[in-house]
């Protein structure tokens, strides 16, 4: 187990829509890997994560899938080698918007070339080959981490062997489009965004950021949910002398809670990126339907998971990709959970996810 490392690509890292000059990606590795080099497994991250998806003994602090990975849990280090990227254009030790630019010394901000799922995908097997591993036992992503994860195994066919698929999909729907675009209007108009120069260690648009965060937490989980642990409960500290305008409902407490945690946590310019990166992807484009597209798939089998409670990727866009996986591959299994926590259930309902992914590993 191991924490924080980076990886340095010399020369041009190719991109969809450009390249980068001696880009860092960071991971993080638990476990071993076997004599036979087929035991690793690749976790690609949903839009905000760290590297840092479990504890170790390097780095004790708790991870953002804690329960999930370590001995005798769903992904068992001891069995498994398991490695977690931090996605190229993130804030978190990967190249990305925030990151300096080898060549002028500046940071990158908006001349950081577009990114796409494809690109975070194919920079990960710059890892796989630093690792001499030529093919994963599994890959794995939630979220746009779970678009990620089917990029890489429609472009790097003969490099893994299983996809799970955490509550993602193929393509984004217009629904979840237009909410992820607010949010990035919502940056943009912030005065202090800049047109993207702001300074990194200044406030920024701090405003714009907190409010696409309580958007974005509106999506991540379910008005069931919501209704069941909040109801109408009012703020205890709220008094009207504060503001007419304040927080009156427990709910609110809870969005201003979230949304003051990710201030400073996030670099505005890489939620830009990576969130524009999510609506671009379309597992459509590799050949115009799924089923054309996953012609190629040199898969043994799939898992797809996900909740009824999905606002941003409802549960029928799961199905359909699991339908399409099991019309090109031995073994699908498709899982529906009855979580009420919404697009959040893989991070929080554990009860219902660590039984369904240890039964697939």
């Amino acid at each position: 187990m191991k924490a924080a490392q980076f990886l340095t690509i010399d020369g041009e890292f190719a991109m969809k829509r450009g390249s980068l000059t001696k880009p860092s990606i960071a991971f993080e590795t638990w476990g071993k890997l076997n004599s036979q080099a087929d035991n690793a497994v690749l976790i690609f991250t949903g839009l905000s994560p760290s590297a840092h998806a479990a504890s170790s003994p390097e780095d004790p602090s708790a991870g953002w899938w804690e329960d999930m990975i370590g001995p005798a849990k769903p992904l068992d280090s001891d069995r498994y080698f398991i490695i977690c990227v931090n996605s190229l254009g993130s804030c978190f030790g990967s190249s990305g918007p925030a990151s300096v630019n080898p060549t002028t010394g500046a940071p990158y901000r908006l001349s950081f070339p577009v990114l796409t799922v494809e690109d975070i995908a194919n920079i990960a097997t710059h890892i796989l080959d630093h690792l001499d591993i030529d093919q994963l036992h599994t890959v794995i992503g939630p979220s746009m981490g779970g678009m990620t994860a089917l990029s890489f195994a429609l472009n790097h066919a003969n490099r893994c062997r299983r996809l799970l698929s955490i509550s993602s999909a193929a393509r984004a729907l217009p629904h979840a489009i237009a909410l992820r675009s607010l949010q990035r209007e919502i940056i943009r108009r912030d005065p202090l965004w800049l047109e993207g120069n702001y300074d990194p260690a200044g406030h920024g648009p701090e405003m714009g950021m907190r409010l696409a965060r309580k958007l974005g937490m509106i999506s991540y989980r379910s008005g069931e949910e919501w209704a069941e642990r909040f109801g109408r409960e009012r703020a205890p500290d709220f008094t009207e002398a504060d503001t007419p305008f304040g927080i009156d409902f427990e709910v609110e407490s809870y969005l201003q809670t979230h949304a003051d945690r990710f201030i400073g946590a996030f670099d505005a310019n890489c939620y830009l990126y990576l969130s524009r990166a999510m609506d671009l992807f379309d597992g459509l484009d590799h050949g115009g339907s799924l089923s054309a597209s996953f012609n190629d798939l040199r898969l043994e089998s799939a898992m797809v998971i996900g909740v009824a409670t999905d606002a941003l990727f409802p549960l029928s866009q799961q199905q359909e990709l699991a339908e399409a996986l099991q019309e090109k591959i031995p073994e699908v299994v498709f899982s529906a959970l009855d979580s009420i926590q919404g697009h959040d259930s893989f991070l929080v309902d554990m009860d219902r996810f660590r039984p369904a992914i240890a039964a697939y590993f």
